[in-house]
C-alpha cells in the first residue's frame, strides 16, 4: 500500500495534523488508531476546561474531540481503527496489523507520530509493601468512573499532583468518595493553578507538598498508606510519618511519551522530554518523519497539542510537496532553570514560536534569549513561571541573524 501521509494516532494531535495537512493540499492521508474510536484520552475527560484557547469557549473533552472527528469525516480522511502499528523503518515503511487486514505494510512519503503518552506505573516508584488491589493510576481510575461506571473505592489518597490527579480528586469527591489527601513529592504542584483551586481548594481537599507515600498496607485489598514529609533531597523524614486508612491509592506521578515506534525508526530521544528532537516544522532527525503532541513532549493544555499538530501537518505537507526550505542551522540551548525547549533547532529564518518548561517556581523574572556572541536578542518579563505550566515566546526572524545557537535563560530580580 502506498500513502502520501500516514498519521499514527487518532487523538487530538493526529486529527489536528491530518486536517491541517489536508487544508495544505495533501488528500492521500491515512490515520491509524489502535482504539475503537477517534479522540484518544479526551473521550474519558468528561470535565470542562478544554478549548478556551482554540475555540474561545469551554468544552468537555469529548466535545473537543468531536469537533475534530466531525471535520475528519467531512474531509473523507481515511481512518483505520482497531489497528496497531508494530514497526516503522527509517525509509518510512510502516508495518501494522488488525483483524480485517492481518499484517500489512504501508510505504509513506511522510509520517506524523502522534501516539500520545502513558502514565508512569507503580513499579517505577519502589514503594515498600505488598501488591493489594485498590492501587490505580489516576487515568485508569478516570476510565473506570467516567467510561465503565465503576467506583474504584470510597476512601482515597492520591500520590502526585499532576492535572489528572487533581481532576480525579474532584471527580471521586463528586461521586461520594472521601479524598483524604493529595501528596506531592516536590515543594510545588505539578498541575495547573486553576486545577488546584477548582479541584482541591473548592472541596477542602488538603494538598501536602514535599510529602510522599513510604509504605503500602494490606495484603488482598489496600488498607491504608503511610506518608511522610521529605527533605530537600526528596528523602523521607521518617519522624514525620503519618498513617492514613484508605482503600484506594491513585497515582498521578508523571506521563511518559509513547516512543517505542520512534526508537524503532532509529530516532534518538531527548533525555529531558523523552520525545524526539525536532525543528520548527516538528520534523525529527529523519527527514519526512514528524512528531507532535504528547509523544513529543507532555502538554498541559490540549489547545497547545492542536496548535503544535497543525505545525506538524503543514510541515509534512510541505515536505511531500518538496517545499521545506532551509537557510540556517540554529541550536536552541537552555541554562538549566529552563528544562527544555521545543523545537530544539531552527532551520529557517522566520518567526518561530518556542515552547519551554522551567525547572522550579520563579517569580518576577525575565525570560532572556542570547545569541552565540552572548548578545541579548529577546527579553520578556514574567511575574511567575512554574513547572506545571508550559511557557512560550515568539522569536522574530530578525533575531535569528548571524548566529548558530540561541540560549534561553531565566534571570531573577
Amino acid at each position: 500500500m502506498e500513502k502520501e501521509l500516514v498519521i499514527i494516532g487518532g487523538g487530538p494531535a493526529g486529527m489536528s495534523a491530518a486536517i491541517k495537512a489536508y487544508e495544505c493540499g495533501i488528500k492521500d492521508i491515512l490515520i491509524i488508531e489502535r482504539d475503537a474510536c477517534l479522540g484518544g484520552i479526551l473521550n474519558q475527560c468528561i470535565h470542562n476546561g478544554f478549548g478556551l484557547h482554540k475555540f474561545k469557549e469551554e468544552l468537555t473533552g469529548p466535545e473537543y474531540a468531536y469537533r475534530y472527528e466531525k471535520r475528519v469525516k467531512e474531509l473523507n480522511i481515511e481512518v483505520k481503527l482497531n489497528t496497531m502499528v508494530i514497526d516503522i523503518s527509517e525509509d518510512k515503511t510502516i508495518c501494522a496489523t488488525n483483524e480485517e487486514d492481518g499484517i500489512f505494510f504501508i510505504n509513506a512519503k511522510a509520517i506524523i507520530l502522534a501516539m500520545g503518552c502513558r502514565e508512569r506505573p507503580k513499579g517505577a516508584l519502589n514503594i515498600p509493601g505488598d501488591r493489594p488491589s485498590g492501587i490505580f493510576s489516576a487515568g485508569c481510575a478516570q476510565k473506570f468512573v467516567n467510561i465503565e461506571g465503576y467506583m474504584p473505592g470510597k476512601n482515597v489518597v492520591i500520590l502526585g499532583s499532576g492535572d489528572i490527579g487533581l481532576i480525579m480528586a474532584r471527580r471521586m469527591t463528586l461521586e461520594g468518595a472521601k479524598v483524604h489527601a493529595v501528596c506531592e513529592l516536590m515543594p510545588y504542584s505539578g498541575g495547573l493553578a486553576r486545577n488546584i483551586e477548582q479541584c482541591l481548594n473548592d472541596f477542602n481537599i488538603p494538598l501536602k507538598l514535599s510529602h510522599t507515600v513510604v509504605k503500602i498496607h494490606g495484603k488482598e485489598r489496600l488498607e491504608g498508606v503511610t506518608i511522610a514529609k521529605v527533605d530537600k533531597n526528596r528523602k523521607p523524614i521518617m519522624e514525620t510519618k503519618e498513617y492514613i486508612p484508605c482503600d484506594t491509592l491513585l497515582l498521578s506521578v508523571g506521563l511518559i511519551p509513547e516512543n517505542e515506534l520512534t526508537k524503532k525508526a532509529n530516532i534518538l530521544l531527548n533525555r529531558i522530554t523523552n520525545g524526539a528532537n525536532v525543528d520548527q516544522n516538528r520534523q525529527t532527525e529523519k527527514e519526512g518523519i514528524f512528531a507532535c503532541g504528547n509523544v513529543l513532549h507532555v502538554h498541559d493544555l490540549v489547545d497547545f497539542v492542536s496548535e503544535e499538530a497543525e505545525i506538524a501537518g503543514e510541515g509534512a505537507a510541505n515536505y511531500i510537496n518538496n517545499n521545506i526550505l532551509k537557510d540556517t542551522e540554529i541550536n536552541l540551548e537552555t541554562d538549566g532553570k529552563i528544562r527544555y525547549t521545543v523545537p530544539q533547532k531552527i532551520t529557517l529564518k522566520k518567526d518561530v514560536k518556542v515552547y519551554f518548561r522551567v525547572l522550579d517556581i520563579y517569580k518576577n523574572v525575565k525570560i532572556n534569549v542570547y545569541n552565540n556572541k552572548n548578545e541579548l536578542v529577546f527579553s520578556k518579563p514574567k511575574a511567575k513561571c512554574a513547572p506545571g505550566e508550559m511557557e512560550c515566546v515568539i522569536l522574530k526572524k530578525e533575531m535569528l541573524s548571524d548566529t548558530d545557537a540561541l540560549k534561553f535563560s531565566i534571570v531573577e530580580g
